[in-house]
């Protein structure tokens, strides 16, 4: 029963990491491409894509929390029953906590890639400015 529970969560978290990735390839791919030369933006897509797979796997699938369910009882300690309502909850557990990891983690970047379009955004009206001044000293 604890493998079932194991693969079942293993598969819902992929689903969602699957699910994210999706939705968030345009924006992702458009922000790398705005802040980044295209060509590094493709790899640092593919990463970031791999990134949410992994945090949101490992944040879904917890295994310190399963192991109560291979522990031996003991007088302070009974481990957790695999009824219907158990499975129903590990598996709601599973998309919300996949879902809460990848949220923190593209939130992470969101903000580094705010900064980073902050800084890029600066260093171009610095550069037209430059430029616009450049041709009214050629026109005099």
């Amino acid at each position: 029963m604890f493998l079932s529970l194991l693969g079942i969560t293993f598969l819902v978290s992929l689903l969602v990491c699957f699910i994210v990735a999706r939705v968030f390839a345009k924006p992702i791919d458009g922000i790398l491409e705005r802040i980044v030369a295209s060509d590094i933006a493709f790899a640092w897509t593919k990463y970031l894509k791999f990134a949410i797979y992994v945090v949101g796997i490992s944040g879904g699938v917890r295994i310190h929390y399963l192991e109560n369910f291979l522990m031996a009882p003991n007088e302070h300690f009974t481990p957790p029953v695999l009824n219907a309502d158990r499975w129903v909850l590990e598996i709601y557990r599973t998309i919300v906590e996949s879902l809460q990891s990848i949220a923190w983690m593209l939130l992470v970047f969101f903000i580094f890639a705010l900064i980073a379009y902050v800084i890029v955004r600066a260093f171009e009206l610095r550069a037209k400015v430059k430029l616009e001044i450049e041709e009214r000293s050629g026109d005099d």
